[in-house]
């Protein structure tokens, strides 16, 4: 038995993009920031690393809706590895398949106060099976990449 599990705190980088795929599901696909303070860069700054996010069906709706950049999120899922190949290149690439979504710091206007996730707001039970990347992958062209 294994576990997948990630937890992240961070700003989002850039307005979700919200696409729908061939078999009709909801995909939603933006980047969320973390700060390590303690970790410092060759110029003395704070390390900044970048996360590829995933959300599928409903909590894809509820990124469309109520999140943009700079949001400040907490992020709940699994982590996923996976390649695509460009220009007879292989790409290697890890993104974040989100499983609960919630608002950390300031509310946001026109937003909601809580988050979204597994079953309900509030949840952090499993997602629903349409919440995860539908059989077969994205139903899109097998050499795109997904960001």
């Amino acid at each position: 038995m294994g576990v997948n599990k990630v937890i992240l705190v961070g700003n989002v980088g850039r307005d979700p993009e919200v696409r729908t795929i061939s078999s009709g599901t909801r995909l939603a696909k933006f980047s969320l920031a973390t700060t390590d303070h303690r970790s410092k860069d060759q110029d003395g700054n704070p390390r900044t690393e970048w996360h590829n996010i995933i959300a599928w069906a409903h909590l894809a709706e509820f990124c469309e809706k109520y999140i943009r950049k700079g949001t400040q999120l907490y992020v709940e899922g699994s982590i996923r590895y996976d390649t695509y190949e460009k220009d007879g290149v292989k790409k290697y690439f890890t993104e974040i398949n989100a499983r609960e979504i919630q608002f950390v710091g300031p509310r946001q206007s026109g937003g909601d106060s809580g988050g979204h996730g597994g079953q309900g707001q509030q949840d952090s039970g499993p997602a629903p099976a349409d919440q995860g990347p539908p059989q077969g992958g994205y139903g899109g062209d097998a050499n795109e990449p997904p960001f």
